[in-house]
């Protein structure tokens, strides 16, 4: 919902921080380069196990993946494999930061509960495109992966504050999980709506 409705303002603020690395680096080696930093921050997460850090991490790295657009623009160097590449990148990002808060806090049913339902998110739009134009930004579902992201942060920062007192983690799980399914059925009743609409 945040990218679908904020798109257009928010990227031209990643322009400035993008350009150093736009004079070094392709857009794709950004994409990759911020895959390899969710996976170093969710590895260290499983090492150390501080909730609190691993959300201060993993905010900078997810926040750091969307610089390879702005290094795209700079170098003037967008390309059709360039946004198939970032939306693969993105699916493994996501897999690796839940699968990490899932070992840690041994909640692997709702973390595989939570991933699916984002995988879903994103395959119902996908699969729609396939049958008709789907504008990138016209869809500001309920819980996309910006919404994602900020709550899985949001959970650690709790986790961290009622250390010992509550466990966060496994419930922020299942709720996630539930977001998520409720995302990707009003994508599928949208797709179904705009589909029939065409018939």
């Amino acid at each position: 919902m945040i990218d679908g409705l904020f798109k257009k303002y928010i990227d031209p603020l990643w322009e400035v921080p993008a350009r150093p690395l736009a004079r070094v680096f392709t857009a794709n080696q950004v994409t990759l380069m911020g895959l390899g930093l969710i996976a170093l921050v969710s590895l260290a997460y499983v090492w150390h196990r501080a909730p609190f850090w691993f959300a201060v991490t993993l905010a900078i790295a997810f926040s750091a993946d969307s610089l390879d657009g702005a290094v795209a623009r700079l170098r003037n160097e967008s390309s059709a494999f360039g946004g198939y590449l970032d939306a693969i990148v993105d699916r493994y990002q996501e897999m690796i930061a839940l699968a990490a808060l899932a070992y840690v806090s041994d909640a692997w049913v709702a973390g595989y509960f939570a991933l699916s339902g984002a995988f879903l998110t994103s395959y119902m739009k996908a699969r729609a495109a396939m049958e008709m134009p789907v504008d990138n930004v016209a869809w500001p579902d309920l819980f996309e992966r910006q919404e994602r992201i900020f709550f899985i942060c949001l959970a650690l920062v709790c986790q961290s504050l009622l250390a010992g007192r509550f466990d966060v983690i496994p419930w922020a799980l299942w709720l996630l999980a539930i977001l998520t399914h409720i995302t990707a059925a009003q994508r599928f009743l949208r797709a179904r709506r705009l589909l029939q609409g065409r018939a």
